[in-house]
């Protein structure tokens, strides 16, 4: 077993965007690589896998890699630069791509990552060989089977990281605690839908569970607990992670009604023609007067969201002031964690890093 005191996993005089940076590129040889392996391994020479063996390591390629570099921070809290720490904290995109394929799916997304789907490749494959049955069946099956393999490639990429088991151990119930609320999350968002409005509280219930918690907060805790930080530590990574994952989610929902497509690889307004009860619709909601509502219920009825209907939408949430509230919201989240890395408690380079990672994940463009 490798030790967790491996060689420099990235050089750690680099000024903390560079180093981002460089544990994000480090992070993505280490996944794509490990996926790369794994589909030689099990496709290779066979039918079945004549696409699979190159379009799941593709659909690896392309994240922003937040979750592994939330999970690299959290270990520097506590512990040295490492090789084997990196390629647990690799692991969590693995299982972000997991969580993808399958949200694909469900959402009928046709993109991802400026890339068609990996249920739309698949079901082409399908039709281009002029096979019998459902081609989009087929793509779906596909793609939420090829879920499945991140899945379980995601722990076996973090049993063989070449941390010691005294280490992993440590990391197990966060590990299990992040997969199990996703899934849950997941579930209770099936269950949003925009034409039956939620209240703020239990979008924010369900926001954290499916995306903030596991976005931010989790992977922190994760890389952390493998450290062995200290209950300070934890408490703080936890009330910083939890503004952050909000003030992620909440950007999120904004760039899914006015995102510019060029950036985020998304038709205009996406959320709006998913019918997703996001976190600007139901703020809209509270914040309209009587006729603003009253339009907002014509467009809740709507049996297809079309152009027009997404222009129309988007001038009501504006006119609301919704829009502007929720940036208000992500700023003052922002904020508050920004507040919360002491350099007391945390080593330099990581307190550092963590306010590097706000800005990122409050003020991005896709």
């Amino acid at each position: 077993m490798v030790s967790t005191m491996a060689a420099e996993a990235v050089p750690s005089k680099k000024a903390p965007p560079a180093w981002l940076d460089a544990v994000g590129e480090r992070c993505l040889a280490e996944a794509h690589g490990f996926v790369e392996a794994r589909a030689a391994e099990h496709f290779s020479g066979r039918s079945e896998g004549e696409l699979a063996e190159t379009v799941i390591p593709q659909f690896v390629a392309g994240g922003k890699f937040l979750r592994p570099m939330f999970a690299y921070v959290g270990w520097r809290c506590g512990g040295p630069e490492s090789d084997a720490a990196l390629r647990a904290a690799a692991s969590l995109e693995l299982l972000h791509c997991f969580a993808l394929a399958q949200d694909d799916v469900m959402d009928g997304s046709a993109l991802r990552r400026r890339r068609p789907a990996l249920h739309v490749r698949f079901a082409r494959w399908h039709a281009e060989r002029g096979w019998s049955g459902s081609a989009d069946r087929f793509g779906e099956a596909a793609a939420t089977l090829s879920g499945d393999l991140f899945l379980v490639w995601s722990e076996q990429l973090l049993r063989e990281s070449g941390l010691d088991a005294e280490t992993l151990a440590r990391g197990w119930p966060r590990y299990d605690l992040m997969r199990a609320e996703l899934a849950v999350g997941q579930l209770a968002d099936l269950v949003n839908d925009a034409r039956a409005l939620p209240a703020w509280e239990t979008l924010l219930d369900v926001l954290r569970r499916k995306s903030g918690n596991y976005t931010v907060r989790r992977p922190l805790e994760f890389g952390a607990a493998l450290a062995g930080c200290g209950a300070d530590v934890m408490a703080a990574l936890a009330e910083y992670g939890g503004l952050i994952g909000e003030a992620f989610q909440f950007r999120d929902d904004l760039l899914g009604v006015f995102g510019d497509p060029a950036a985020t690889g998304k038709p205009a307004g996406q959320d709006l023609r998913d019918r997703k009860a996001s976190s600007v619709v139901v703020l809209a909601a509270e914040m309209a007067d009587r006729r603003q509502r009253d339009e907002l219920d014509e467009l809740l009825q709507l049996p297809i969201v079309d152009d027009r209907a997404v222009s129309r939408w988007c001038g009501l949430i504006t006119a609301t002031g919704a829009r502007e509230r929720l940036g208000e919201l992500i700023r003052e989240r922002a904020e508050k964690a920004q507040a919360v890395i002491d350099p007391a408690v945390f080593p330099r380079q990581a307190a550092d890093a963590l306010a590097v990672l706000a800005t990122r994940c409050t003020e991005r463009d896709r």
